[in-house]
């Protein structure tokens, strides 16, 4: 007669504490929280995309809710899910708010980082700065307008000048909202001439890359793998500002653009994915190993230059030693592009 062997106090614990040692790992979700631990990631998945899908979702709940009720199977003109997922929609906007109030700070170290490290030309340069002071009105703006709209600042406030009398502001919520979204525009349109920019730098590096003899074929590989690494991110930006584009000119308006507020879930929607697509890509492992930068052939060594016309090269240093123009392009979405998130969800 066998006799079982008594579990003891570290086999239970093994059995019920450590249950999720049989628990399967997924890559996907490791990849995942890796995006998800990002500030863009964040704020596109659990923010951007979320509540600009309930902006389409949310009209045809409503609609469907008046149908039932015509037709005498509900009481109410309003169902109760759309009124749920409205409530998600309004706190997911403040959030969003909320979470940019430190926004300033990033800019002010993007602009700062700017001058002392500038992009390989003249007109990149000029493109960032003039965004860079845009982004300092918006958030100027909206920080006025989020303190204003919940009571944290008067109606009126004293702005002291010196060698000059206190002038009264008046802070005018709409006004502020307005202006605001405007200051976004200005960088969404210069975004469309930097990307313009950086497509023909772009273009610029492969033609270079082709004329290069005596490499491997592992170092071609890696070339090749790279530029289309910054295409994709390009045309993913390219989309993305698309979206953001009607939205900034519907919100710039008084009156607005659009008579069907289902338009602004749309491109609201469309931007949030492409940039979703940007930084899911960003934070995934490398499965294609890229050569060092060491190992990339400069214009130097092939005896040649990129020849970027004089009147638009920033400074003597050619393109492609600007070794970390290659990395903006890639991560352009996550380190600038983070700050320009769209900003008028209140309106």
């Amino acid at each position: 007669m066998s006799s079982s062997k008594p579990l003891s106090l570290s086999k239970v614990n093994d059995l019920v504490l450590g249950v999720f040692s049989k628990a399967p790992t997924s890559e996907t979700l490791d990849h995942a929280v890796r995006y998800l631990s990002t500030f863009g990631g964040s704020e596109y998945v659990a923010c951007h995309i979320i509540q600009y899908a309930l902006k389409i979702i949310i009209p045809f709940l409503e609609l469907r809710a008046r149908l039932q009720h015509r037709a005498g199977a509900h009481k109410e003109t309003t169902g109760a899910t759309s009124a749920a997922l409205s409530k998600l929609y309004g706190i997911i906007g403040d959030s969003r708010m909320l979470w940019r109030f430190w926004g300033l700070l990033p800019i002010y170290q993007w602009l700062t980082s700017l001058e002392r490290m500038p992009p390989p030309t003249r007109s990149l340069l000029t493109i960032e700065r003039l965004q860079g002071w845009s982004m300092l009105l918006y958030y100027l703006f909206e920080h006025l307008y989020y303190l204003r709209s919940n009571g944290l600042l008067p109606a009126t406030i004293s702005l002291s000048l010196p060698f000059l009398k206190s002038l009264p502001v008046k802070l005018d919520t709409e006004k502020l909202a307005l202006w605001s979204t405007r200051a976004w525009a200005v960088y969404v349109f210069l975004q469309f001439a930097h990307l313009r920019e950086d497509g023909r730098l772009l273009k610029l590096r492969e033609r270079a890359l082709t004329k290069v003899k005596g490499r491997s074929s592992s170092e071609v590989e890696a070339e090749t793998f790279e530029l289309s690494l910054r295409r994709d991110a390009l045309l993913n930006e390219f989309i993305a500002n698309l979206g953001n584009l009607p939205l900034t000119i519907h919100w710039s308006l008084e009156r607005g653009l659009f008579k069907n507020e289902i338009w602004v879930g749309v491109f609201g929607l469309i931007a949030g994915l492409a940039s979703f697509r940007t930084g899911w890509q960003a934070t995934a492992l490398p499965s294609t190993p890229l050569a060092p930068s060491s190992s990339l052939v400069s214009p130097e060594s092939a005896d040649m230059s990129l020849d970027v016309p004089a009147s638009v090269r920033y400074d003597s240093t050619s393109v492609s030693e600007k070794t970390s123009w290659g990395e903006e392009i890639t991560n352009l979405t996550e380190s600038k592009a983070r700050w320009a998130r769209s900003p008028c969800e209140h309106l």
